[in-house]
């Protein structure tokens, strides 16, 4: 069955959606595609957008403040949207933890949340949260994950350089760190567990679905009778999670040049008439 397409836009050529999720910016470092996040938040437009945790990254932050123009823009376009009238909630993650603090409160129209259901246009129940909470690393074994986050940015590093070398042959944007990832197969297992967990958190709290971040792997898929969905991040894969006003919900994978959008819908709408 063929996932119908959403044609809503305007003369300027913006995308209505019924929510947008997005996680993972870590703005505060220089991975961060601020860029291209401001060119994806000036197409597409929502009644809701959700910022699913990492949205700062306060670890990097920490070692040394890095913050160019783009990082303002990209908070002044958001506190323009909610001006604007658009509903935007916030979920605090493991890099912007000391959020977590003034949860319940609203900062600039923005709520401040530990995690929330969002109820889709069919009536479906989502756990809207950031993940953290279910990696053993992070939890158990702080010191690894400050590691691993080393370990990461020389990685983003390489994908960096890597990527200036395709654009001199006019090759488009591609993630040599997220290709690296899904083939090393310990990373695809951790991936897979990830998953579990927070299915098995959804139906807890009486969800069918869960959206979540914190891996930086966008997903979307049937996990027993659990919808499962990560939005990805904005320094790998430049990805979010868009809900149509009809119900369906996509992956939009942002790349270089901007303005040239893809969506991954494939099965999605199997997916859901199954667990219906």
């Amino acid at each position: 069955m063929k996932t119908p397409e959403n044609d809503v836009q305007n003369a300027a050529g913006t995308k209505h959606y019924r929510a947008l999720f997005v996680s993972d910016l870590h703005l505060g470092t220089k991975a961060c595609q601020a860029e291209a996040f401001l060119d994806f938040l000036r197409v597409c437009e929502a009644s809701r957008i959700y910022l699913v945790g990492d949205i700062f990254d306060f670890w990097r932050i920490k070692r040394g403040v890095y913050w160019p123009q783009s990082h303002n823009d990209v908070l002044q376009k958001l506190l323009r949207k909610v001006r604007k009238g658009t509903d935007v909630v916030f979920i605090p993650g493991n890099h912007d933890e000391a959020m977590r603090d003034y949860c319940g409160m609203r900062f600039g129209g923005v709520a401040i949340v530990r995690n929330i259901i969002h109820v889709g246009a069919d009536g479906r129940r989502y756990l809207v949260m950031h993940g953290d909470e279910f990696d053993v690393v992070v939890r158990y074994a702080r010191w690894l994950a400050l590691f691993g986050d080393w370990s990461y940015t020389l990685a983003l590093w390489a994908n960096t350089h890597f990527n200036v070398i395709r654009r001199f042959f006019g090759l488009r944007y591609w993630s040599l760190s997220a290709y690296l990832k899904q083939k090393v197969k310990r990373a695809v297992n951790y991936i897979g567990e990830f998953e579990t967990a927070l299915a098995s958190e959804a139906r807890r709290h009486g969800a069918q679905g869960v959206i979540c971040g914190h891996i930086h792997h966008a997903a979307m898929r049937q996990v027993g009778d659990v919808i499962y969905i990560n939005t990805g991040d904005w320094v790998e894969s430049c990805t979010a999670v868009a809900e149509t006003e009809e119900g369906v919900f996509e992956i939009i994978r942002w790349t270089h040049p901007p303005y040239d959008m893809t969506k991954d819908r494939e099965g999605l709408v199997e997916e859901l008439e199954a667990a219906a």
